[in-house]
């Protein structure tokens, strides 16, 4: 006969496995056990890893170790960002268009107002009170240390973090001759991580996210050619400026994302 606790473990057993294979209904977070997440649309299992699928229609995946896997969470709606935000004193919390701050900052650093949108969605899904397990704040997600040496006193405030980590992504962009895929992924991982592998890091969360903000940007993009003439083939993603400001270096706007996918373990 089996015992009571033995029906007990199987039932949970067959829960977790069943949250792990089936695909989620919903957009989820995969939790990792090194503190980062994933936000992902599907994900199935396929041997010893677990494939989260990025975007709805399967075009982006990143294959995890089950075993780095910690659990599943549901993730925060990216529909609609907030129209206001609390101040950290309690008074009446004051409107802001988001749109406007980000339009702003990326005139003032020249970069196109899209590009910082996804990267927005996908540092905060436009929360302004984000925190990330490893401190990261705010909107663009700014570490304590970054915020200072940037001047940022209140990382929660839209306005000052918009305009902080669009000058931050600028600053890596230049850094890195204006490769987006570099400038990317040591914004999520940290210059010296590029530095140190001479590169994208290989690290499955720095390689989403960076495919997550390709594909969202590329989206904007291709949206926004069928509305115009065919003839546009290239977005300029750095904007042009005068030779005595910033380099008048252009980047293509259309990257594959599959191509920085991970190999499956």
């Amino acid at each position: 006969m089996i015992k009571p606790l033995q029906l007990a473990l199987r039932a949970a057993l067959l829960a977790l496995i069943a949250a792990i294979a089936l695909p989620c209904l919903a957009a989820d977070s995969a939790v990792l056990r090194n503190g980062f997440s994933i936000r992902h649309e599907r994900r199935e299992i396929i041997g010893t890893v677990t494939r989260l699928y990025i975007d709805g229609d399967q075009s982006s995946f990143v294959d995890i170790s089950t075993a780095e896997i910690d659990h599943f969470e549901a993730a925060p709606d990216l529909a609609t960002p907030p129209s206001d935000i609390q101040p950290a004193d309690g008074s009446t919390p004051h409107p802001y268009d988001l749109n406007h701050v980000i339009a702003t900052a990326s005139g003032t650093y020249k970069l196109d107002p899209d590009l910082v949108t996804s990267v927005i969605r996908a540092e905060s899904g436009f929360n302004v009170r984000a925190v990330s397990p490893k401190g990261a704040q705010g909107l663009m997600q700014l570490m304590p240390q970054t915020a200072s040496q940037l001047g940022v006193h209140n990382a929660f405030d839209p306005q000052a973090n918009v305009e902080a980590g669009t000058r931050y992504l600028r600053e890596l962009l230049e850094r890195y001759d204006f490769d987006l895929i570099k400038a990317l992924a040591a914004y999520n991982a940290g210059p010296q991580r590029i530095d140190q592998y001479g590169g994208v890091p290989p690290y499955h969360e720095t390689k989403a996210y960076v495919a997550r903000i390709v594909r969202d940007f590329n989206k904007k993009k291709l949206a926004a050619r069928k509305t115009t003439s065919p003839a546009i083939t290239s977005h300029p993603l750095v904007k042009k400026t005068s030779a005595a400001a910033l380099p008048q270096t252009q980047a293509k706007a259309t990257i594959t994302p599959s191509a920085i996918n991970p190999p499956t373990e």
